[in-house]
């Protein structure tokens, strides 16, 4: 497979960040991009390998306690070949109906764990005691031998029962389960700074990762799977502005991952067959962490369905110098400048102005345009110039000093020596 390079206007920082199609329409090529692939980290293919001893090892005990189960209550005689095959064939069956049912659903939670095991043990208790109060009935209308066959199937009915309903209600009711039962609640806590989940926009804007290594940011970067499945969609497109956008966020994000400053992980939410806006802002709220995107749509949709979310061109824009090229702007020359006809000023905040041909304004207040906004480390620096006055230059100050006056009175008197 071979990927074609992409063009400098196309992979420009400045380009639209969000998902759209291009103003000119571009023809599909019949070569195939191939995107930057994530590395997959060590603790996740460690965890599979465990998980995979651990089956394994679930199905030899399983047939092996079976075995010596049956066996410890039967005789040798009563075990014949088919006897033998027939247990293990069973056992190996429920084994591996167990683990193919552990298989499918990869994405377990804690709360549904503890909440079937609460609802198990809620009807384990609510089956012994009815069962305890028919065997009290039977046994006070001496009804035990006539019905007991059906007396323990209505035991074990009414068990099953009991326990599919009490985890039904535990699962569907978990989140009002803290009302009933204090100090429990089937949530995550978090304890310090709330992570970022990051969208689609920002991985292809680029400006996370500078702002990233500058140290800032120090809660966890945290980018769900299926914003990496939709920059791969993006990078395998046919459209070459949409092919640049999706390598620009893969490359930025596994730059993120490599950069010591980011705390960066990838998690697999369980939503699903929702619009990406819409799983992004489902897994920010089930996992009470905050939203970080370029779409002001997206924000304002997270804020009315109360999940915290920042916008980075917010932060970019309060950043932003208080004074721009071309604005204008009362000014107090206070002082002379180093260079010859500068004049100096002072905005509110303290930052420094320098004005040209102010030099013999010192004392006055002038309406100044800004021409340029200089950022150094000790802070801004702003040149303007004097609106409605050209900036002098040699050709202008030599046509005003032919233009002067000429002297018509008599010679300035010289002292002798």
């Amino acid at each position: 497979m071979s990927s074609e390079p992409v063009d400098d206007a196309a992979a420009q920082p400045d380009a639209n960040p969000v998902d759209a199609a291009a103003n000119t329409p571009a023809a599909r090529e019949p070569s195939i991009s191939v995107a930057p692939v994530l590395p997959e980290g060590r603790d996740a293919r460690a965890g599979r390998l465990t998980l995979l001893v651990i089956r394994s090892l679930f199905m030899v005990l399983l047939v092996s306690v079976t075995l010596l189960t049956v066996s410890s209550t039967r005789t040798t005689a009563d075990f014949g070949f088919s006897t033998i095959t027939g247990l293990v064939i069973a056992a190996t069956a429920v084994g591996l109906l167990v683990v193919a049912i552990d298989a499918l659903t990869p994405n377990k939670r804690l709360a549904g764990v503890v909440g079937v095991y609460l609802g198990v043990c809620l009807g384990l208790v609510g089956a012994v005691a009815f069962g305890a109060l028919l065997d009290t009935v039977a046994k006070a209308w001496e009804l035990q031998e006539a019905v007991g066959i059906y007396l323990t199937l209505t035991k074990a009915v009414v068990g099953l029962v009991f326990c599919y309903l009490s985890i039904s209600v535990v699962l569907t009711t978990k989140d009002d389960l803290r009302l009933v039962i204090p100090y429990v609640e089937f949530s995550r806590t978090r304890r310090g700074v709330r992570p970022w989940v990051v969208d689609t926009s920002v991985l292809i804007d680029g400006r996370l990762l500078p702002l990233a290594a500058t140290g800032f940011i120090d809660a966890p970067l945290v980018v769900p799977q299926f914003v990496v499945d939709e920059l791969q969609k993006l990078a395998d497109s046919g459209d070459r502005t949409k092919r640049a956008r999706g390598r620009r966020g893969l490359e930025l994000l596994a730059k993120l991952r490599e950069n010591p400053q980011a705390d960066v992980s990838l998690q697999d939410f369980r939503v699903g067959g929702m619009s990406v806006d819409r799983m992004l802002i489902e897994a920010a709220r089930s996992e009470n962490m905050r939203l970080l995107t370029l779409d002001a749509n997206l924000e304002a949709v997270s804020r009315i369905q109360g999940v915290t979310a920042l916008n980075l061109n917010d932060l970019a824009s309060t950043m932003k110098p208080g004074v721009g090229p071309g604005d204008s702007f009362s000014l107090a020359i206070v002082k002379r400048g180093e260079n010859p006809g500068q004049g100096v000023g002072y905005l509110p905040d303290g930052t420094m102005v320098v004005v040209d041909d102010a030099q013999s304004r010192v004392g006055a207040t002038l309406q100044v345009c800004v021409n340029n906004v200089v950022q150094t480390a000790a802070g801004r620096l702003v040149f303007a110039k004097i609106e409605g006055e050209a900036p002098a230059t040699r050709e202008s100050m030599a046509e005003a000093a032919t233009r002067q006056p000429r002297h018509r009175g008599h010679e300035p008197r010289r002292e002798r020596d």
